[in-house]
């Protein structure tokens, strides 16, 4: 019996890819699987506090806004849950961040296609029309060949930090936001916790502090090079960019006007909710009633230049982008909420004469999300929330995720599966000629 050579072969499940293995689950021209070296799906666990919601409507699911029928829908799973009544009662159109994380989970376990506990280690192409995929059992070490004509690339973004902290990675009391839940006990014991950054995260892990500081009794600051603490554009007309039809319009921009173009849109996909700034200056406000001294700092403008170890913790010396002045924090805990970058994972190198690089070698994408390669083949590599440069800042947004799905199951198939509508906003982006 020859061995099988699946249609499509998906690296990683996060939300993007568990929206195409989901989409593409009644459709029985596709033989899919899906491997990911964690045991179970997990989004963002470091971040599932209590209270914190995602910054999509619940409509931005894996499968509504490509087929609003399909079983897989937020709202089904509600119904499974007994919890549509519920969900209605709470009048609330944004879902929290640990009930999204058990949607998914949900999903992912009604999939067959879909294999946890599978580390991809290699990738190469072979000549008679297919890819070799090589999986290791990350339980068992148990290593696996597998055969797809396509891949769909979704292994995510890794935490960023600021090349300053490199000889300190491996400290305990220095961490990434993306690891806050899991390193408690390193905050709840110092006496000075110092967050650095100016985004949703951060903020959401300032306003956790801010709550637990009166029973820790730390001292808190929170720092970020930028110029204030501001709040996403969030605008109804603003949203518009996250749209088809923007993707549209920024991906037919020159390259150079692209980079251009997205370094000054940070408002959009970076600032900090409307209501979590509320709830943090509230906070600060009540323990403030009567005079009272806050131990507690915000300072905007600080850019972290250095760090070192001290007999005591940590020495941070910082530039203040504007006066062009100098100063230095001592702390004992240092939370970096510093963001996430698009790394190119290792198991791709024997793929990589194969791939068409930009020239800041990053991947080339056509408008279908295919890759562009430097072989004329008739197999396809799909890229999942890797295609910010091309495709603007709607890239890792959750509500394109099932329209890049739609447009990735057309392309394999060569016929529309899922309509992708082209007229979506009011706005018109460009100019026709």
């Amino acid at each position: 019996m020859p061995e099988k050579i699946y249609d499509l072969l998906g690296v990683g499940i996060g939300p993007f890819n568990l929206s195409l293995a989901a989409l593409v689950e009644p459709i029985s021209e596709i033989q899919a699987i899906f491997l990911e070296q964690k045991t179970e799906f997990q989004w963002h666990q470091g971040l599932l506090m209590e209270g914190t919601t995602i910054q999509v409507p619940f409509l931005a699911d894996l499968v509504t806004m490509a087929d609003p029928c399909s079983r897989f829908s937020f709202l089904n799973y509600l119904r499974q849950h007994s919890r549509l009544y519920h969900f209605y009662f709470l009048e609330e159109f944004k879902i929290y961040r640990r009930e999204y994380n058990h949607y998914c989970q949900w999903v992912s376990q009604q999939l067959k296609s879909c294999h946890f506990s599978e580390k991809v280690e290699s990738i190469t192409w072979h000549e008679m029309g297919y890819f070799i995929v090589q999986s290791k059992n990350v339980l068992t070490s148990h290593i696996t060949s597998y055969k797809a004509k396509n891949l769909a690339l979704g292994v995510g973004t890794t935490p960023a930090m600021p090349t300053c902290f490199n000889h300190l990675k491996s400290q305990d009391n220095i961490f990434h936001s993306a690891e806050f839940l899991n390193k408690q006990s390193q905050y709840q014991t110092a006496k000075s916790v110092t967050v650095i950054g100016s985004g949703q995260s951060a903020a959401e892990v300032f306003y956790h502090l801010l709550q637990d500081q009166e029973k820790y009794h730390y001292h808190l600051e929170w720092h970020t090079r930028s110029s204030g603490f501001f709040p996403m554009e969030y605008s109804k007309l603003g949203l518009e960019h996250f749209s088809p039809d923007y993707i549209e319009y920024f991906y037919h921009l020159s390259q150079e006007k692209r980079d251009q173009v997205r370094g000054n849109q940070n408002l959009l996909y970076k600032g900090i909710s409307f209501s979590l700034i509320a709830d943090i200056y509230n906070l600060l406000y009540q323990r403030s009633i009567g005079q009272k001294a806050l131990n507690v700092r915000l300072r905007p403008l600080l850019e972290v230049k250095e760090i070192e170890q001290t007999s005591t913790g940590y020495q941070l010396s910082y530039r203040h982008c504007q006066q062009d002045s100098y100063v230095t924090h001592d702390t004992d805990c240092i939370i970096l909420a510093t963001g996430y970058q698009h790394s190119i994972p290792k198991f791709i190198e024997g793929l990589n004469s194969l791939i068409q690089w930009d020239y800041q070698h990053r991947y080339s994408v056509n408008f279908d999300y295919r890759l562009e390669l430097t072989q004329n083949i008739s197999n396809s590599i799909f890229i999942q929330n890797g295609e910010l440069h091309t495709h603007g800042i709607g890239a890792p947004d959750l509500g394109l995720g099932a329209h890049r799905s739609s447009v990735i199951i057309n392309t394999l198939l060569k016929r529309e599966i899922y309509p992708v509508a082209s007229q979506n906003v009011f706005q018109e982006f460009g100019v026709t000629e």
